[in-house]
This record gives structure tokens, sequence and C-alpha cells, in this order.
């Protein structure tokens, strides 16, 4: 199999998976034009993660040019394009590959990720040393969402929606400063978009040990996040994630 990202708008990756018999699955198509100059044949499906219009405001163009193709999503009127809606846990085909849904609310409320072949779709739930900002769920739903892709095994590739690693690392490190293996990530971001060279996919094992958001039980995140938000030292996990979330919001570096 090959995994690419295709940027695409200011900051978003259209993902691209390809199999050695040629067929070709497109994951949250923000617009077409990427597709198609990258392509030149009909997709065996497309996956969307979310109904937000920079990850599916492609589709119509793409359907026009391929009609018929399966387009796979959650259950939501706000992405009116889907020919499939999939649910938490169902297990489903897509082209030659088969993916488990994974409902993870949080930035929105119908929000899926989708797990199978060692790879993550993750959306906007989970990024590269980051998370999606809350913007129809709450703390405690983001945080369970996450909680639910860390079980994930570590050699996982995670393939999330949009360039914000080097962003995300300058708030991480304002977090868990004396944390060894988020320096070795940082410099390596550093160097890769120095080269104009994505970030992703990462994988679940590095983001374990360096994201600060699926790292709420360190010792480390959790004093940080205590002198910041003026917080107990055991104060409930969600109210933490919810700190914590709120003080990216609010980072300038």
């Amino acid at each position: 199999m090959r995994l690419q990202p295709l940027p695409a708008l200011a900051d978003n990756y259209i993902w691209r998976l390809d199999d050695e018999g040629g067929a070709t699955l497109l994951v949250d198509p923000g617009e077409a034009a990427p597709v198609l100059a990258a392509l030149d044949r009909a997709p065996a499906a497309i996956l969307l993660t979310h109904h937000h219009p920079d990850h599916i405001g492609g589709v119509p163009e793409l359907l026009a040019r391929w009609p018929g193709t399966p387009v796979i999503a959650p259950a939501d009127e706000r992405i009116p394009h889907a020919t499939h809606r999939v649910g938490d846990g169902e297990r489903f085909l897509a082209g030659p590959w088969t993916f488990d849904a994974i409902w993870v609310p949080g930035h929105t409320r119908t929000h899926l990720a989708f797990h199978g072949h060692g790879i993550l779709f993750s959306g906007d739930t989970l990024f590269s040393l980051g998370c999606g900002r809350l913007f129809e769920g709450t703390p405690a739903q983001m945080l369970a969402s996450l909680d639910r892709l860390a079980a994930l095994p570590g050699d996982t590739l995670v393939c999330c929606g949009h360039e914000y690693t080097d962003a995300n690392a300058r708030f991480a490190r304002a977090v868990d400063p004396d944390n060894p293996a988020l320096a070795r990530r940082s410099e390596d971001v550093q160097a890769m978009r120095a080269r104009g060279q994505p970030t992703l996919p990462t994988r679940l094992d590095d983001e374990l040990a360096c994201n600060p958001f699926l790292r709420i039980d360190a010792p480390a995140v959790r004093a940080a996040v205590a002198r910041q938000a003026g917080l107990d030292a055991d104060a409930p996990r969600d109210r933490c994630f919810g700190a914590l979330r709120a003080w990216k919001d609010g980072f300038r570096a």
C-alpha cells in the first residue's frame, strides 16, 4: 500500500491510499483540485470524518467527475453527499480495504475516526502533538474520544486532517519542557518543515510519548496545567483536560 497526504486549502491534508491493484481511497477531500491533479481514475471510495467544509467541500465536484463513487460518512444531515452511513463500532468495506468506525465526538458531535490496516484516519480529533478544538463537544467527550484512540496499537500510523505539528510542538514544549522525546520530536518537525516535507503520518506510540493531550495523567502535564489554571493537583481528568485545551486555545508563541 502507498499512503500519501495531498496538501489542500491553507493547511489541510486529503489522504490518499493506494493498493497494488490500482485502487485508490480518499479521505476528507476538502477541495477537488488537488485530487483531480493527482488522480486520473475514479477512487474506490471516499471517507469523510466530519461535516466541516474544509473536509467535505470537494466532494460534489469529485462526484460530478466520477458519478457513483461510494461516499462513507457519519450519520449527520450536514453531510448531504454520503451514500453510506456508518456508526460506532461498525466494520465496513471501502473498496478493497476494511475499516472500523470509531465514534470520537468532541470537535463535532458526530465525528468518526477510521482504523484499519495499521492506519488511523483521525480527522480533527487527534493531531500530531495536539487535538481538535471543542466546537460542539465537551472536554469529557473529547478526553474519552482520545482515550479510545490511545488504546490502539502503538505502531498505528496517525493520519490527521491538518499540518499543525510545528505550532502544536511549540505549545507542547511550553506544557512539558523537560520531556526528551518531545524535544527530539520538535527538532525533527522543524527540520521536516524546513525541507518542505509533511510531518505526517506520525506513529501513535510517538504521540503517547509526546502529545500533552494524550498525557493528561502524566505528573509533569498535570502540574503544568494546575499552575496555569489554578487547579488542585488532584482535579478530575476532564477538568484538567478542559483547562489544557483552553490554554492551547489562547496560546501564542
